[in-house]
């Protein structure tokens, strides 16, 4: 199924022009290329089944509600008028999807000079910024998610939620555009590091593709 849309949307100051696509991504490379950050079987079961039951749930009830038409981004916008079935399913579905975009087998290392300097302004170093990633991701409790986002004045800052909640939604205290996740829901990484969710948050930047974080840095700061 595929519904498309273009529209213009106003978060809190931020002006998104978004293409809604109700479709489930590609994952992008192999359930093992990921090793040593998940293992193979964690992430086949990861996104086969987690990631594909968000996204059927939420279609589903996306129908029910004659949401087609919409942009993800405009359903998070008022996401507090809906049943709590399209927060979390939706934000299961669009979450996910950013968790594969911002991995890949080649991924770790630094950012490209422009992200770095954006990173030190608001962080003050890298290494502070990492900290505080590490923190929100380690500090979560129960299930959610770390986020690095853009705000409205185009500052970098951390997050984390709870559940399936994302920076673009109503719902949350901080809002953004989001252009780093971390999933820290035990399901991602308790087959391999069982309770040690901080060697989980830690192996994360070996796989973190900053290229693609730098191409969602700059589409966050065009809106």
């Amino acid at each position: 199924m595929k519904t498309l849309a273009i529209i213009t949307l106003l978060i809190g100051g931020i002006t998104i022009n978004a293409q809604s696509q109700f479709t489930f991504p590609e994952l992008g490379y192999s359930y093992d290329a990921l090793e040593v950050f998940v293992d193979k079987t964690t992430m086949e079961i990861h996104y086969t089944r987690h990631h594909k039951a968000y996204f059927n749930n939420f279609v589903k009830a996306a129908d029910e509600l004659k949401l087609n038409g919409m942009a993800m981004e405009a359903i998070f916008n008022q996401v507090s008028q809906y049943p709590v079935t399209i927060r979390n399913n939706g934000g299961g579905y669009f979450n996910h999807k950013l968790f594969w975009e911002v991995m890949s087998p080649a991924g770790g290392g630094n950012p490209s000079p422009k992200l770095m300097k954006a990173i030190k302004k608001d962080f003050g170093s890298f290494e502070i910024f990492k900290n505080e990633f590490e923190d929100a991701a380690k500090g979560q409790f129960g299930s959610g998610w770390a986020w690095l986002s853009v705000d409205k004045q185009g500052n970098l800052f951390v997050s984390n939620t709870p559940n399936q909640d994302n920076p673009l939604m109503d719902v949350v205290e901080k809002r953004g555009i989001p252009i780093l996740a971390l999933d820290v829901w035990e399901h991602a990484y308790y087959l391999h590091y069982q309770n040690k969710r901080g060697d989980y948050v830690g192996n994360f930047w070996k796989v973190v593709d900053w290229k693609e974080v730098e191409k969602k840095y700059n589409e966050a700061n065009k809106k």
